[in-house]
């Protein structure tokens, strides 16, 4: 749980750049590639994640430019587009927490899916869910044969690049 907006940002800058890298480097020839027939592609996946932002925003009382799922049902086929949609999203869910809620504000509960989350927990659920959904993109990502750019330290792709056998 998040206890100040500070805290929360340089969480969500490092982490919504990760999202960025990872957005960035999709084809629109991968935006189908799924894990089994009939089950969510690496594209849905992606629009899920941007869509996310206003839905999850907008239930904790945010106003975020951005689609949400309801609005915008249908999956771009374009990757670019799911990269600028979610650029300006992330940008947008920043600015409207630190316009709208304090520091003070962020262990008040808010309903959340017929729960009552503090906000600080909002903001963490919301950047696991991020987290959580790339990580199943970087597996359909190499399934699709799309280099994976590293997070948290060079990915495989990275190591070898820099000449430097990558672990098993």
């Amino acid at each position: 749980m998040f206890r100040s907006l500070d805290d929360f940002a340089s969480a969500w800058n490092q982490e919504s750049a990760s999202t960025m890298k990872v957005l960035r480097s999709l084809t629109d020839a991968s935006m189908a590639q799924a894990i089994v027939p009939g089950g969510r592609t690496l594209g849905f996946l992606a629009w899920h994640l941007t869509c996310t932002l206003a839905e999850m925003g907008g239930h904790a009382g945010l106003v975020i430019d951005g689609p949400t799922e309801k609005t915008h049902p249908a999956t771009p086929s374009v990757a670019a587009d799911i990269a600028a949609h979610y650029e300006r999203s992330a940008a947008s869910l920043l600015a409207a927490v630190r316009l709208t809620w304090t520091d003070a504000q962020l262990g008040e509960p808010i309903p959340m899916y017929g729960e009552q989350w503090p906000r600080g927990l909002m903001l963490a659920i919301l950047l696991h869910h991020q987290t959580h959904h790339r990580g199943q993109m970087t597996v359909l990502m190499r399934q699709a044969g799309v280099p994976v750019p590293g997070m948290y330290g060079p990915s495989r792709e990275e190591w070898e690049a820099m000449g430097v056998p990558p672990l098993p």
